[in-house]
């Protein structure tokens, strides 16, 4: 149903949070942008004049008529709310009626509207009622004509006239600022004011993967994006390094008290794709994206030991909830929000990841991945007994669920397995090591040592990191060190000094485990029996995160069937290869 603009009340005035809402280049294309996308449009053209400080947003939405198009720059004018209470169940990108008077009075604006949901509401309304009177009939009138507003810096129309265009909307804005000079010079550089335009279409186009977009720039093309039903689809046309098989979707529905919400997560896989910086780590609440350091926070640490040094993941968290659980009212531009129940929006999206970056079908349930992300928000705690040593202990549990199965093992490096869409070659060390590192996670133990190793030539900074780990270390001479306790898998090990000097390098507590695992990992070079691989493939493929090692090297990589077909040409016909057709 879409309701007529009009003036919102002074009490629903005064809660609305202040602020500039035009404030550059990129706010005007937002603000343009919202409008069209909560008229319903589907295709988009958006142009710009930099040097002219023109812009111009053209979209297929419904429309207006008359009577809107005469009220749409008034000052708090809008069709989105009416009353208070609308403020706590905003389901619209915009709301305030700001954004038209604010360009009314910072630029010259002109607008043309032609609806196109109107003709058939009046057509169906006249031939139920049977009540041609003459406000329908000209209702019905205007319906069926587009109209050209010009306004002037009050946002009052100066003067209207019928214009022919396709149903939708074109917004003309005109030497923004012209009256503000000082404003203009404040801004930054056109090319950064470009740039952030450009990020400000890219994200609008995450949220909304069904629109076309067309941006133009000095009336020459300058970038598109086709429509998609996902991000997945979005995403690529985004990164130009990133392709759509380098990203995994996960979507599922949570269930609230009294309503249901959607969690849609896609990521690029760590041993395919990752970035220099932390800036494509996106958060989006209900087709907006947002501010939420909390939730990038949870991302960022569900990725943890997945990627390489100093590398950063490419994710996009997109939640969708029942409005009442957000307050948009806190910011002019709609960046920053209250989301109720934060804790438990954090604890579904490191699920979300979690689940996303396993590679076995056979995945386990929700409830065991709740169980293990809440050990990942929270430091490490003795749990059990621990014993990892450099062989692999056979077990049977691998045969109901693996999809994998070991074939031979190549230079005593890698395990060839045989996977139902062709064959994967697995490094038998790194994947040891993922294993190893999970279960010193879960399951970090010290065990005193006896007799105690001594040491020497120990820094402060060193006694203090074995410290850290929970390492017992007494003084036992002149710069002689007695360590009378280790981690559990090194404790009964020959190079067990050597690793406890590792240890006082490593940093954190995570980078002890790591420098653990890898010690601990069987090495290459080993040769291994075909129970020992099969088990080796059944613990790394129920392991949290199986595409990269702690390092983020990637573990294994596959070869399809059909690449396979297609390197040896099984996809030619045979009568043609050998001449005879």
């Amino acid at each position: 149903m879409k309701f007529r603009i009009k003036s919102l009340p002074l009490d629903v005035v005064d809660l609305i949070a202040a602020g500039e809402v035009i404030d550059s280049l990129a706010a005007v294309v937002r603000e343009l942008v919202e409008n069209a996308l909560d008229a319903n449009a589907t295709r988009m053209t958006i142009s710009l004049w930099p040097s002219q400080w023109r812009v111009q947003v053209a979209d297929n939405g419904m429309g207006m008529d008359l009577a809107d198009l005469q009220q749409a720059a008034a000052a708090h004018t809008t069709s989105k709310i009416s009353c208070c209470e609308d403020l706590w169940q905003i389901t619209s990108l915009g709301f305030r009626g700001e954004a038209l008077h604010s360009l009314a009075a910072l630029s010259e604006l002109e607008i043309f509207s032609r609806p196109d949901f109107y003709l058939s509401h009046f057509a169906e309304k006249i031939n139920t009622e049977s009540q041609n009177t003459t406000a329908e009939v000209l209702n019905l009138s205007s319906a069926r004509e587009g109209w050209r507003g010009i306004y002037n810096s009050q946002g009052e129309v100066m003067r209207v006239e019928t214009a022919a265009i396709a149903p939708g909307t074109i917004v003309n804005v005109a030497n923004l600022f012209g009256t503000w000079t000082a404003r203009r010079q404040g801004l930054p550089p056109l090319n950064q004011q470009l740039r952030a335009v450009q990020t400000t279409i890219y994200h609008l186009a995450l949220c909304h993967p069904q629109v076309t977009w067309q941006i133009q720039q000095n009336d020459r093309p300058w970038f598109s994006v086709s429509p998609g039903t996902t991000a997945v689809e979005i995403l690529p046309q985004i990164l130009k390094d990133v392709r759509s098989e380098d990203l995994q979707l996960f979507s599922q529905e949570l269930p609230l008290e009294e309503s249901t919400a959607n969690l849609q997560v896609v990521i690029g896989l760590p041993d395919r794709c990752h970035r220099h910086r932390a800036d494509w780590v996106k958060v989006a609440v209900n087709h907006r994206i947002v501010r939420s350091p909390e939730l990038e926070q949870t991302i960022l640490g569900a990725f943890q030991r997945t990627l390489p040094r100093d590398r950063y993941p490419v994710c996009f968290l997109h939640l969708q909830v029942p409005p009442a659980q957000i307050d948009w009212n806190r910011h002019p531009a709609k960046t920053e929000i209250y989301l109720q129940n934060l804790n438990y929006w954090q604890e579904q999206t490191a699920i979300a990841i979690n689940q996303a970056l396993l590679i076995s079908p056979a995945s386990p349930s929700p409830s065991v991945y709740a169980q293990r992300t809440s050990k990942l928000l929270k430091a490490a705690e003795t749990q059990g007994n621990y014993n990892a040593q450099r062989v692999i202990q056979p077990t049977d549990e691998w045969e109901p669920t693996t999809s994998l199965v070991a074939i031979a093992q190549v230079r005593q490096m890698y395990i060839l397995a045989e996977h139902p869409a062709g064959m994967w070659l697995i490094e038998q060390h790194i994947a040891h090591e993922r294993v190893l590192y999970e279960q010193l996670v879960d399951r970090w133990q010290i065990v005193p040592l006896e007799p105690p190793l001594i040491l020497n030539q120990l820094s402060v900074a060193q006694l203090e990191q074995l410290a850290r780990i929970g390492l017992e270390v007494e003084s036992f001479g002149e710069q002689l060190w007695a360590i009378r306790s280790a981690p559990a898998p090194l404790a009964a090990r020959e190079d067990c000094a050597d690793a406890i000097l590792e240890l006082s390098l490593a940093g954190d507590l995570q980078a002890a485990q790591v420098a653990t695992a890898c010690r601990t990992a069987i090495r290459n070079g080993t040769p291994l029996t075909l129970p020992e691989m099969q088990t080796l493939i059944a613990q790394w493929q129920r392991s949290r995160h199986p595409r990269t090692c702690p390092h983020g090297r990637p573990i294994y990589l596959p070869l399809e069937e059909s690449s396979l077909a297609r390197f040896f040409r099984r996809h030619w016909v045979i009568g043609k290869s050998h001449g005879l057709a």
